[in-house]
């Protein structure tokens, strides 16, 4: 394959990249985009591997076959439960895959001399700190959101001055790298000093904040494939990465504004705020419980139904009798809708996959600020497995980690019924007043059994 057909290649590959960006806006045509995805990587890989300046293809075919079966069998066997986490862990790949990269474009850079050796000395120590950062950052996600690392902040004394020597050391370390023409030494140094900064900069941000942090890393593995791209020479890398890198960038900072968090504190693990810590989970006041006959005489007398899923619905797997729910209530002229917040879940857009899933139509499912304003009336809100996007702490504390967090005001309803295992706090550790207002009643258990018993009595 000529390097003419290889460039024409990368070219639509690139067009078919943003083609699947622009069809994974919307839920409509996101089964589109992610085709147009599938094709436009199969291109890239094609144009690759067949290029003239390919070597060893037989081994890469065979990595590639290994490497394809791996994903193909975790694909299969993770739950929809799992997929932040899952989403988590590839991006700790890509940040590696960028440090292998440029510790062997180090050892193997040709015959550069002058100006162009000291560009692609650059290229090749930023591509090993972002892939190091991207590579612990991810993997501290990673265990946060599996469960295997507390979601509380890890609050180091003087953390924010140990973040900024790393990168005044760092720098340091990059005009060495670049004076010497070149040094292990000072590589090796940097990729520790990244490996440690990429951790404390996760560890420092709490729970609430971690579909954000998903999302910034998202970003930070597409710079780090960004870098890759430009230690190989690889057109499509660079754009490919570029893209990725931006519309995480755009992604976390909309949602930022979404928690009317500091985009600059989050990225920078917590830089000038407390790093949402807990306040406290004590409870505040007493709850009134409701069995799921109640539940279910309530919602057949409603004329209006809001239903505001997270991440327990996830977990239990009731998105699918919470659909046959909805059915069965519009059969009855009910005017049932969906509220979703942007970090509903631990990954952006988690609660429409799962509605998707399940078949309820996309015009039902309608984001916070377009439904905010219909709690008032509202007959009964269906809070299944959310807690932290409905907690009124959020305007009503100041001093609570999530204060100032845009939230479902589902409190304004005539009646709230909140699906929950037991009175234990959200993911962000915050105990919620909702649980204790007048007009909310709790309904314990697993939230797809309440939802089969609740069937049974419509």
């Amino acid at each position: 394959m000529s390097a003419g057909i290889v460039q024409a290649a990368y070219i639509v590959a690139a067009v078919l990249f943003i083609m699947s960006l622009a069809g994974l806006s919307k839920q409509e045509t996101a089964r589109a985009g992610n085709y147009y995805g599938i094709a436009g990587m199969a291109i890239a890989l094609i144009a690759t591997i067949f290029g003239p300046d390919a070597q060893g293809t037989g081994w890469i075919i065979l990595a590639m076959i290994i490497g394809g079966a791996i994903g193909i069998h975790f694909a299969k066997k993770v739950e929809m439960t799992e997929m932040p986490e899952l989403v988590a862990i590839l991006h700790s790949f890509v940040g590696m895959a960028a440090v292998l990269v440029g510790f062997n474009t180090f050892l193997d850079h040709g015959d550069l001399t002058g100006a162009m050796l000291n560009i692609h000395l650059v290229e090749i120590f930023l591509g090993v700190f972002i892939g190091a950062v991207t590579f612990t950052g991810s993997v501290v996600a990673f265990g946060k959101l599996r469960g295997l690392i507390s979601s509380k902040p890890l609050m180091l004394p003087h953390r924010h001055k140990l973040n900024l020597a790393a990168v005044i050391v760092s720098f340091l370390l990059l005009m060495m790298f670049v004076n010497a023409e070149g040094s292990m030494f000072a590589l090796i140094v940097v990729t520790l000093i990244a490996f440690a900064f990429g951790y404390h900069l996760v560890a420092s941000i709490g729970g609430a904040d971690m579909p954000v942090v998903v999302s910034m890393l998202n970003s930070y593995s597409g710079w780090a494939a960004a870098a890759a791209g430009f230690m190989l020479a690889n057109d499509l890398l660079i754009v490919t990465g570029a893209l990725v890198g931006s519309s995480g960038a755009i992604l976390s900072y909309i949602m930022c504004k979404a928690m009317n968090r500091s985009f600059v504190s989050v990225i920078a693990g917590g830089f000038g705020t407390d790093g949402s810590a807990s306040t406290g989970d004590e409870e505040q006041g007493e709850h009134h419980e409701a069995s799921a006959e109640e539940v279910a005489e309530m919602l057949k007398d409603a004329r209006s139904v809001i239903i505001t899923p997270g991440y327990g619905m996830a977990v239990a797997q009731a998105q699918y009798p919470v659909h046959e729910i909805t059915e069965k209530l519009r059969k009855k002229g009910v005017n049932v809708r969906f509220g979703i917040h942007p970090v509903a879940g631990r990954l952006p857009g988690h609660m429409n996959v799962l509605l998707a899933e399940a078949k309820v139509p996309y015009d039902i499912v309608l984001e916070m600020d377009e439904i905010n304003d219909d709690f008032e009336e509202t007959d009964v809100v269906l809070v299944i497995g959310a807690n932290d996007t409905v907690n009124p702490a959020a305007q009503e504390d100041p001093n609570s980690p999530i204060a100032g967090m845009p939230v479902l005001e589902v409190w304004n309803a005539k009646h709230v019924i909140v699906f929950k295992r037991s009175m234990n706090t959200g993911y962000a550790g915050v105990q919620n007043p909702l649980f204790f207002k007048e007009n909310t009643q709790m309904l314990f258990g697993d939230a797809k059994e309440s939802c089969n018993k609740i069937l049974e009595h419509i």
